[in-house]
């Protein structure tokens, strides 16, 4: 039985070398892109800090997969951690997203300026798609 053309694919994906600035942008979306991640970041984001015991009450997850979710968010820098005691409180940076927002922009190249002779820059321009 041969592999599957996904598997194949992502195979292939995984020995491509991306470059870190892609390597980062697409941490962070894989970050957000789980359902119960964004479930602890609302949450977090509504009550500024949280224990972990708090989380796996809001989202009704385990303990080990609610850290394993939270360890994502950490990596990504969404979420800071600390200990108190044998507690451990989590908190949501939210300036995390503004952060992202700015080196996205900078590494797709959205942040330059519109020639108007460019039908690209033109294009993903928001003044000439309004009008």
């Amino acid at each position: 039985m041969s592999p599957s053309r996904a598997r194949v694919r992502s195979t292939i994906a995984t020995i491509v070398d991306h470059p870190e600035e892609f390597r980062a942008l697409r941490a962070f979306h894989k970050a957000l892109a789980d359902v119960n991640r964004l479930r602890i970041v609302r949450r977090l984001a509504a009550a500024g800090e949280a224990t972990v015991t708090e989380l796996i009450d809001h989202v009704g997850l385990s303990q080990p997969l609610v850290s394993w979710h939270l360890g994502r968010l950490r990596d990504a820098g969404v979420v800071t951690t600390h200990r108190s005691g044998r507690e451990t409180f989590c908190r949501l940076r939210p300036e995390a997203f503004d952060e992202f927002v700015i080196r996205e922009r900078e590494v797709l190249g959205l942040d330059r300026p519109v020639d108007p002779a460019d039908p690209i820059t033109r294009a993903a321009s928001p003044v000439t798609a309004a009008s």
